[in-house]
């Protein structure tokens, strides 16, 4: 027989995020409500490949329902996707894993509990991070990463990023924006592709009032249910979004 030589790559950098998304947000416990968790509607499978995003090295996962019994500030709230991207090119993807947020805000593996691995060297990577139905964002510096668990934590206002006004600013933390429903980048209220028609349409398009529970991204408050007009409505989130006075504008996500 003729030998063989393999090299296994042991190469692995591990990253625990931290970020609030604005939709679920509740400011008085700086914590996230787990309602689509709660009402037993979270995919036990990644949305993000069904949606159109192309995964790098990752994507395809899926969760055992034992990590979604958990309840606390540990409490699954939903699925979210972190990426690494190149140093000197923050618009390449070099690896993009789909993972879970909790309601303290920790971005955490699947198992719910450890952080994010990534089989790249250490070195230094801008880090980015993405939902299903708000806006992303990015550091706007690389930052070194390596074997050592390396916390990133994008709830705090103090740590930079990409773009202008790339979060909203809750008091003493910061929040991904929410409302968009359409997963393009854009929150809009009014004219072509909006977000706010999307969530019309999903419950029916005829009867404002009417509803439609489910885990769905017309859901832009992650409470379990679409609804068009009412309290606790999504349509009213897509316009606080973009700054509640001129319907026609428009906020884009902060990403290269």
């Amino acid at each position: 027989p003729v030998p063989v030589n393999m090299t296994i790559s042991s190469d692995q950098v591990l990253v625990s995020a931290k970020l609030f998304l604005d939709g679920p947000y509740d400011n008085g416990s700086q914590t996230m409500t787990d309602q689509l968790r709660a009402g037993g509607l979270i995919s036990p499978s990644e949305p993000y490949t069904a949606l159109g995003y192309t995964f790098v090295g990752g994507g395809g996962g899926t969760i055992q329902p034992a990590v979604l019994s958990t309840t606390g500030n540990n409490a699954i709230v939903d699925w979210v996707v972190v990426e690494l991207r190149d140093k000197n090119n923050s618009a390449l993807v070099l690896e993009g894993r789909e993972a879970l947020v909790q309601r303290d805000g920790d971005v955490v593996a699947l198992d719910g509990t450890s952080p994010v691995s990534f089989a790249l060297p250490a070195d230094n990577y801008f880090v980015a991070v993405s939902h299903r139905n708000h806006l992303g964002c990015m550091r706007s510096s690389a930052i070194a990463l390596s074997a050592s668990t390396t916390v990133v934590d994008f709830t705090l206002p103090a740590t930079s990023t990409f773009g202008t006004n790339a979060r909203r600013t809750v008091n003493t933390r910061s929040t991904l924006w929410t409302g968009n429903a359409l997963f393009d980048g854009v929150v809009k209220y009014a004219g072509s592709g909006n977000d706010r028609d999307r969530i019309l349409s999903s419950v029916g398009g005829a009867v404002p009032t009417a509803t439609l529970p489910g885990y769905h991204a017309e859901d832009v408050n992650l409470d379990g249910v679409v609804k068009y007009a009412g309290s606790g409505n999504d349509r009213d989130r897509v316009l606080q979004t973009i700054g509640g006075a001129v319907p026609t504008a428009t906020r884009v996500q902060q990403l290269p």
